[in-house]
């Protein structure tokens, strides 16, 4: 009887249904915590190209006004010419520059999925990098408090 009994429990080879439920509750608690996490990073990376757009955007202006005796540009397709990675709009969008004069400019980049905006107003010398917050795609973004 001994013998029978150890034979069946060593050919039973599997789970019980219990470990399998417990299993599974595991990974759904760990995927409820990952998941809003990837998807805040993803926002951010957005916002992190629209920002490199912008600082982009920024030194092609100081280009483009050292080659034209101080004129900064204003329109888009000028500092595209002078940068072309400034036309790739895959994640972010270039406005077109503002307030050009001679003592300045505003040139701004949006991010695709937040929305969130990022602008880079150069006056007389003064820098000053705002940003306002997107209502695009319900992921938030690295626009949280108005600067950069």
């Amino acid at each position: 009887m001994l013998h029978k009994l150890r034979r069946r429990v060593q050919d039973e080879k599997g789970f019980t249904l219990i470990e399998l439920l417990v299993v599974i509750l595991i990974i759904g608690i760990l995927a409820a915590v990952a998941i809003p996490t990837f998807l805040n990073q993803r926002g951010k990376a957005y916002d992190s190209n629209a920002q490199s757009m912008a600082k982009s955007a920024q030194i092609a202006e100081e280009t483009y006004a050292t080659s034209n005796n101080g004129t900064y540009a204003t329109t888009a397709a000028e500092l595209e010419a002078i940068d072309p990675s400034l036309a790739d709009t895959s994640a972010a969008t270039l406005g077109t520059p503002l307030n050009v004069s001679s003592a300045g400019y505003t040139v701004s980049a949006t991010a695709l999925n937040t929305g969130d905006a990022f602008t880079i107003k150069e006056n007389s010398g003064v820098q000053t990098d705002t940003c306002s917050i997107g209502t695009g795609g319900g992921e938030p973004g690295a626009c949280v408090s108005g600067s950069w």
